[in-house]
């Protein structure tokens, strides 16, 4: 469960401009050790921008981003080494093998035992028989535990998912929303998680953010948010905040 005590990722502040124009504006929130929890917002919010200030993929304009309590810009090699991000848009190269591919960024990450750390990750995301198959041959499911795998070979702290179960159809993502939760329960994971899918978001995240126009405009726990807004539901409260000033 979540320790408030502890915080894994502060945002303070986040400003990102692309052309003038602020895609992120002033956004500040904290996630705490072994949280899931949900950074909500509609189609260009900012979301996807805010997620790669901290993954350090982009250099934000101004405000700061802690990691494990250290500042991205000072420790970003120490912070990457205990994180890790899983994304269905992103892809893996497809002309190797599922082998190949998990072998490679295993080394990439500097893994110690590379077979016993894919052996234990194949089964327990059941692909153990996809070794051999071509990554482009797999189907959405299929790159989505792999892509997880991936994601937990180095063991990470932190991981970040960006929409994750986005068009699965609703066995697997059931299957890989089981899968999340067992994770933070077994290895005490914390988790910053984006879908648009509100009610799966009710049933794996302990608190959600809520951005739009690169603002944060509230968070809370889901039935606080709910009775808050004297909604039905948490995709009724996303209604609401989606197109408030619109």
């Amino acid at each position: 469960m979540p320790d408030k005590n502890k915080t894994i990722i502060a945002v303070n502040n986040l400003r990102k401009e692309f052309s003038g124009v602020a895609a992120v504006d002033g956004v500040s929130f904290n996630v705490y050790e072994g949280e899931i929890c949900g950074l909500l917002g509609p189609n260009g919010a900012g979301k996807t921008t805010t997620i790669q200030m901290i993954l350090d993929l982009i250099t934000p304009t101004s405000g700061e981003i802690q990691v494990f309590g250290l500042p991205m810009k000072r420790h970003r090699e120490e912070i990457l080494g205990k994180m890790n991000f899983s994304s269905p848009y992103v892809s893996l190269p497809g002309n190797l093998k599922v082998s190949e591919n998990l072998k490679t960024f295993a080394r990439l990450y500097g893994v110690k035992d590379v077979n016993g750390k894919i052996a234990e990750l194949v089964d327990f995301f059941e692909i153990r028989e996809l070794l051999p198959k071509m990554t482009s041959s797999l189907s959405t499911g299929q790159l989505t535990r792999l892509n997880l795998t991936k994601a937990l070979l180095n063991d990470p702290k932190l991981l970040l998912l960006d929409e994750p179960t986005s068009s699965l159809d609703p066995d697997i993502a059931d299957r890989t929303r089981k899968m999340l939760l067992k994770i933070r329960a077994e290895r005490g994971v914390t988790m910053l998680y984006t879908s648009h899918n509100m009610a799966e978001v009710e049933e794996i995240c302990d608190r959600v953010i809520f951005i739009n126009h690169g603002e944060v405009k509230d968070e809370g726990t889901a039935e606080a948010l709910i009775k808050k807004y004297g909604k039905e539901d948490l995709n009724d409260v996303f209604l609401h905040i989606a197109r408030q000033n619109n």
